[in-house]
This record gives structure tokens, C-alpha cells and sequence, in this order.
């Protein structure tokens, strides 16, 4: 059996038959471990071969699964990464279904785009901080849906109008209250009972609601602290090989040469494996795996982008960012505005090429058949990777069978499907299965990057410092273009723009346009968000100079701009009101704010830091204030705040991806530094709760905190950051 599901049981270990064993899990496939204790399961897909043995499932919909032993499962649409997901869907569907959290077991779902479709983003796809969004209305309707038709089975059983019966915990009860069926014995009859025809399944009064808002528990923590948790990178199968690879240093490089006997003289070594742009060794183990690598003396042709770097990639964007771009906003007269105003400030702001660096480094495991393709990975988006896996093997789709795990961190790396077709093309050469991992320094040096931006703006102030006119111009690489064709139209780049096209704030006057630029020799894609982790950063500094130059305080500068927003208005005056703007720091110490709209949530950050006369930036205590509509699990949230500042924080204090001669300059965490842990700020999170629709959290903080922190350099300096990462040597003082 190939699929191992971990489920929190009393601890000891029970032998059943796999009669048993069916009859007892439902669609899971699911047993008892040792040194377990009681809780939620966590599965792969079950296999059809299981699915066509259980009999008495109830299944409403895609989402739900009830045995007759009472499991439910939910068959979970978005992937688990770090971010909740297990835990705040469960929530939704727990719900409406009336069962606790705990009674529900996760299932990773396959990959189908017509049952498990992110309405966000319009494919199956976990990113965009999109998960809740996306499933807030789908998950509680099947919820609601399974729980109607169990109570109309337990009414038919007592013969009894369903109006008169109510579920609670699993069961439902008559009106007296005296009679009632657990779930388990009703799932039979329930699967027998038509669909709702035509008659929308009411949901839930938010006022209602039990679990929803609640500060839940992580479902998913007792097997990530004693290590029962399964990620991609743990894949074990009978007979299995282990690869790692070494992929041409400068994208579009071919092999030149590779000393094969070399590699194969090292003990546990099987085979070395030459795809063009990467050899990889296959081994019995991984220390056979890079021994191997090491030796085989791999020499590489470079070929055109061999002369790459940075400077080359920033020229170009300097260079294209002066001419007019696609027009992503253009309202009122700029240029007249402009001409006419009373003081004018212009500056161009860069942001660099980021890695994701994610814990778990790529590595897929692949069995590939004449006739089938067995996948055991981490990935964001399945039907892609499903379809990309078809077109390269002529398989159909249904012959690719792609089992899910919890990911090591995922950050928009795994929306990318590259390291498994990689894992895939070394397949094709070796008997059985094989798992491919990438060392740390591959990872880094073939990742995918977040794209180098270069923005130009200008704004235009009257007598009293207020703007009248505002052009943003942002020239990069699309993503969008490349991964979501259908959404790049016009020359605009959707993502690219999000949160400079949109500014929360009042400009009467205002032209956004943009220039796509892409580099060579380089690839681009998803980060942590994208657009709005440089817009946010280049619109928030910007705001700060005007007030600057108004000679205004930045928190009562913004206020005067956002009247009609009272959502930013919130969020801006909780976090300055929390952070305690306005009173007395020390010398060397400053205050910066800095407010968004992304993701469908507002958020404003105050960070405060101080500037050590070596220009060393510590950044001393961030305070966030969080309007992300109705929200499912605070304590999740307050989770994500953290992470994400940190991530984000991270970069703005150390990250850059640079390019010599072709190549990556960084490789590990020594040269592509992590923030340490004397480094991290207290981070202090502050929720408004109201009744609008839900908003995505997991990017928001990543996006926001760069400019708060340099705008608290601004404060603490009187020297303005236009560039990340921060330059310290520039922040030396003079004295």
C-alpha cells in the first residue's frame, strides 16, 4: 500500500483485516499508529481500487465523505503549506455540516479542475491568498447540503417531517430529542436520497455561528511536533532510487561533457542520467546520490545568455521604462495637473530578484509505466502539473496519477511544475521509481524569481501640499503572461499592477501605466504575491516623501486622503493608535506606517527601528492592524501576520538574487541570508471584525512591511530608501 494517511489514535498499534481495515475508513485509507493519540487524519487521494470496495458512503458532493462508521472526511481542495488551510476549511464545513472539528478527517483531493476549481484564480490552484475566498460559500454549501439530506434520512426513518429533526455534533435528533442517529447510521439512507433539486440550501446566520471566528486549534500540529507528518520529501517505496541533479548554471547551457564512469565507480551509484540541460546521478541512497555528482566532473556550455548580469537586466529596464506603457488606470487631466502644481517630486524606485528558499527543497518521486505515471509530490497546483506531466509523457491525463502532500513551505515555487517534469524526463531512464531531490544550492540557483521591477513616479502638490496629480509607471517581467495567457490582455498584466493601479487613497488626477520588460537568461514567477509586494513598498515610500515635502506627519497625511475609504481610515488609525504614534523616541529610533488594499483585505503596519551609526538597521517591534472581512480562525491569522512580516521583512533586510556572467551569484543560506533569530521584531497583530466577505491574509503582511520599515529609516535618518534590499553602508552617519 502506497498511501499512508497519519492519524492521531490512542497510543498502541490494533491488527485488523483488510476487510476491516475498508469497512472501517471509508474513501480513507487509514490505521492506527503507534504512539498516536486521538484527532484528525491526514491523507493522500485513496486509491479507485479502494474506493470501488466500500460500500454505504455517503457523498453528497466533491467535498464530503461519510462512512458508516461515522468518519467524515473532507476531500480538502487547496494544498497545505504552513498557511492553515486544513484547519480554517475544516472550519467552514464543520460549520454547516454540525460536527466538531475533530470528527473531520482531510483528504488532499485529485487533481479536477471542473470539482475543486480556486474561483479566484479559475484553475485548481492553492496561491493568491485565495483559499478561504475562494471556498467561504462552496464548503459551507456542501456542508449544508450533506446536513440536510442526513436529517431527511433520519426523518424518513422516523417517518417524520426533516422541519421537526435537527443535527448537532454528528447526530441527528427528533424534536423531543429522545430519538437520534449518528451519521455513521444514517450514510446509507442518505446516499439513496436525491439532490436538493433547484432549492438553494440555506446556510447559517453569521450570528449563528459556533465555530466560525472561534480561535481554533491547528489540526495539523500534533504530527508536524513528533515528526508523523508526510511531506513529498519522505516518499518511501519498495525498490525506490534515489537522484539528485546538477542543471546548467545559466539557463539555456547544454551539457558539454560528464565524466560517467567517474560517478560510476562510487559505491551505491546505479546510473547517471543525461538530459541535456541536467545530469543527474540515481543511486541506492542520497550520500551515493552527490558523492557520484561530485565526481562525475560535469563541464557545461554556457551558450547565449553566458554573459548575463544584473547590470545588463537593470539597464534594460531603465532604458524600456522611459517610454509609455499599457494603461492600467488614467483618471482626470495628469499633465495639466502636473504643469499647474505648486511643487513637483520625482523618483524611481527598484526592487530586486527574490528566491523563495523554501525549507523543503524541490524533490519529486516518479514510477513511470508504459501505461501509467505515478507522481508523489508537494504541488500547488496539481491539474497543471497533471497536464504538463500528460504533454511531455503522451499519456492522457487520467493515466497521471499525482499524490499530494503537505508542503515544506511552498511560496508560489510549487505553483511552477518544472521540478516535476524534470523528475520526469530522469524517469524515463530508470527502472522503477525514483525520487529526485535538488541539493539547496540547485534549488536557489534554478528557482524561479520573483521579477526585478523598476518604477518611475511623479507627483504633482498644490499650495497646501495635498496631490493633484500622480503617474506611476511600472516596468517588469510578466508573470501573468506566461502562466495565465488568457488574463495578460492589452499588454497589462493584471498582477503586475495590483495595488499600483488602485492606490487607497483620494488623487483626483492619476495615470498608471505599464511597460513589460523581460529579462534574459532569466525566469520569472509567483512569490509570496507578487505585484503588491513591490507596489505597496514603491506607493507607501512614495506617499511618505509627499508628506514629507507637504511637511506634514505621514499618519495625518494619509487620513486627509482616505475619507472616502473608511476600511484603509481603519486600519491606518488602529495601527498608529496601537503602535503609539506620536510620542517621543530616542535618538537614532523612528517610526514609519505604511496602509494597502491586496488580496481583498486592508491592512496598515507601523514598524519601529533603530539605525545604529554603522548604518546597522534593527528593526524593533511591528505592529499590524488587519481588516480581512468576516474571518474563520483568528488565531490562524495572527499565525500568518507573523510569517508573512517575517518573510517579507526578511527581503527587504537581505534578500536579492544577482546575476554574473550568467549565473546566480547566491547558493545558501550563508550568501542568501534568512533573517537570524536575534534579527526578528515583536509583531503584534490587531483584527477588526465585520460582516463583510472574506479577504486573503497569507501575502497581505508580506507586502506591506518594507515600507514601513524604511520609511521608519526615513524617520529615524532623514535618509530616504528607494532600493531594496537596504543598504546599510548608505545609512552610515557622517559624525
Amino acid at each position: 500500500m502506497d498511501e499512508l494517511i497519519l492519524k492521531d489514535q490512542a497510543a498502541g498499534q490494533t491488527a485488523v483485516s483488510r476487510r476491516d481495515f475498508l469497512q472501517g475508513t471509508g474513501l480513507l485509507l487509514g490505521f492506527a499508529l503507534s504512539g498516536a493519540s486521538t484527532g484528525a487524519v491526514f491523507a493522500a487521494p485513496a486509491s479507485q481500487v479502494v474506493e470501488n470496495e466500500i460500500r454505504g458512503t455517503f457523498a453528497p458532493n466533491g467535498f464530503i465523505r461519510i462512512n458508516p462508521t461515522g468518519a467524515v472526511t473532507l476531500v480538502i481542495p487547496m494544498i497545505e503549506m504552513g498557511q492553515g488551510v486544513y484547519t480554517s476549511l475544516s472550519m467552514l464545513l464543520a460549520e454547516e455540516l454540525e460536527v466538531k472539528l475533530d470528527q473531520i478527517q482531510v483528504q488532499h483531493a485529485p487533481p479536477n479542475h471542473a470539482l475543486y476549481v480556486n474561483s479566484i484564480i479559475g484553475i485548481q490552484n492553492t496561491g493568491g491568498s485565495a483559499s478561504v475566498r475562494a471556498f467561504w460559500t462552496p464548503l459551507r454549501q456542501a456542508g449544508a447540503v450533506g446536513r440536510s439530506l442526513l436529517v431527511a434520512a433520519a426523518a424518513k426513518r422516523w417517518n417524520v417531517d426533516p422541519a421537526t429533526c435537527h443535527a448537532k455534533d454528528g447526530i441527528v435528533f427528533d424534536a423531543s430529542g429522545s430519538k437520534h442517529l449518528s451519521y455513521g447510521e444514517l450514510a446509507e439512507v442518505a446516499a439513496k436520497l436525491p439532490m436538493p433539486n433547484g432549492v438553494k440550501v440555506k446556510l447559517k446566520d453569521p450570528k449563528d455561528f459556533i465555530l466560525i471566528g472561534t480561535r481554533a486549534k491547528r489540526v495539523d500540529s500534533a504530527i508536524k511536533v513528533d515528526g508523523r507528518a508526510l511531506y513529498g520529501i519522505d516518499t518511501r517505496l519498495p525498490g525506490i532510487k534515489v537522484a539528485t541533479v546538477a542543471i546548467s548554471p545559466v539557463l539555456g547551457g547544454k551539457l558539454k561533457s560528464v565524466d560517467e564512469k567517474a560517478a560510476l565507480a562510487v559505491k551505491g551509484v546505479r546510473q547517471v542520467v543525461n538530459i541535456d540541460e541536467a545530469v543527474a546521478v540515481v543511486a541506492d541512497h542520497m550520500g551515493a546520490a552527490k558523492k557520484g555528482l561530485e565526481a562525475a566532473a560535469i563541464a557545461w556550455d554556457d551558450g547565449p545568455n553566458g554573459k548575463v548580469s544584473n547590470a545588463d537586466i537593470v539597464k534594460q529596464l531603465e532604458e524600456e521604462s522611459k517610454n509609455p506603457g499599457a494603461v492600467a488606470r488614467n483618471v482626470g487631466d495628469v499633465g495639466k495637473a502636473l504643469a499647474e502644481a505648486a511643487q513637483r517630486i520625482d523618483a524611481i524606485y527598484q526592487v530586486p530578484f527574490l528566491a523563495h528558499a523554501a525549507m523543503e527543497p524541490m524533490n519529486c518521486t516518479v514510477h513511470l509505466q508504459k501505461d501509467r505515471c505515478q507522481i508523489w509530490v508537494g504541488t500547488q497546483a496539481p491539474t497543471i502539473t497533471q497536464s504538463q506531466v500528460a504533454e511531455l509523457t503522451g499519456l492522457p491525463n487520467d493515466a497521471i496519477k499525482i499524490h499530494n502532500h503537505l508542503i515544506g513551505g511552498g511560496f508560489g515555487r510549487r505553483l511552477e511544475a518544472d521540478g516535476t517534469i524534470l523528475a520526469v524526463k530522469i524517469a524515463k531512464h530508470v527502472d522503477g521509481p525514483v525520487k529526485v531531490i535538488w541539493s539547496r544550492e540547485e534549488d536557489i540557483q534554478h528557482d524561479m524569481y520573483r521579477p526585478y521591477y523598476l518604477d518611475r513616479l511623479s507627483a504633482g502638490l498644490d499650495a497646501a501640499g495635498k496631490p493633484i496629480a500622480w503617474t506611476h509607471r511600472i516596468a517588469g517581467s510578466s508573470v501573468m503572461a506566461r502562466y495565465y495567457p488568457p488574463y495578460f490582455k492589452d499588454g497589462l498584466d493584471p498582477d503586475a499592477i495590483e495595488a499600483g493601479a488602485e492606490p487607497p487613497y483620494a488623487l483626483p488626477n492619476i495615470h498608471v501605466d505599464y511597460v513589460r520588460v523581460e529579462p534574459p537568461g532569466v525566469r520569472t514567477s509567483w512569490w509570496r504575491g507578487v505585484g503588491p509586494t513591490h507596489n505597496v513598498f514603491v506607493v507607501e515610500s512614495f506617499i511618505d516623501e509627499l508628506a514629507h515635502a507637504a511637511k506634514q506627519d505621514p499618519v495625518a497625511y494619509r487620513k486627509g486622503m482616505l475619507g472616502h475609504n473608511p476600511r484603509a481610515l481603519a486600519v491606518l488609525s488602529l495601527a498608529a493608535e496601537k503602535a503609539g504614534w506620536g510620542l517621543p523616541l530616542a535618538a537614532g529610533h523612528g517610526r514609519g506606517i505604511s496602509v494597502q488594499f491586496a488580496y481583498g483585505s486592508y491592512a496598515s503596519q507601523v514598524a519601529e527601528v533603530e539605525v545604529a551609526p554603522d548604518g546597522f538597521v534593527k528593526v524593533k517591534r511591528i505592529v499590524c492592524a488587519v481588516d480581512c472581512g468576516m474571518y474563520v480562525n483568528p488565531d490562524t491569522i495572527e499565525a500568518q501576520v507573523q510569517g508573512g512580516t517575517l518573510f517579507g521583512l526578511t527581503a527587504t533586510l537581505h534578500g536579492s538574487i544577482t546575476f554574473r556572467d550568467g549565473r546566480v551569484e547566491q547558493s545558501n543560506f550563508d550568501n542568501y541570508l534568512p533573517m537570524r533569530i536575534d534579527e526578528v521584531p515583536v509583531v503584534e497583530t490587531y483584527l477588526i471584525k465585520n460582516a463583510e466577505a472574506p479577504g486573503g491574509i497569507g501575502e497581505a503582511p508580506t507586502a506591506i512591511v518594507s515600507a514601513a520599515v524604511t520609511n521608519a529609516i526615513f524617520a529615524a535618518t532623514g535618509k530616504r530608501v528607494r532600493s531594496l534590499p537596504i543598504d546599510t553602508e548608505s545609512l552610515k552617519s557622517s559624525s
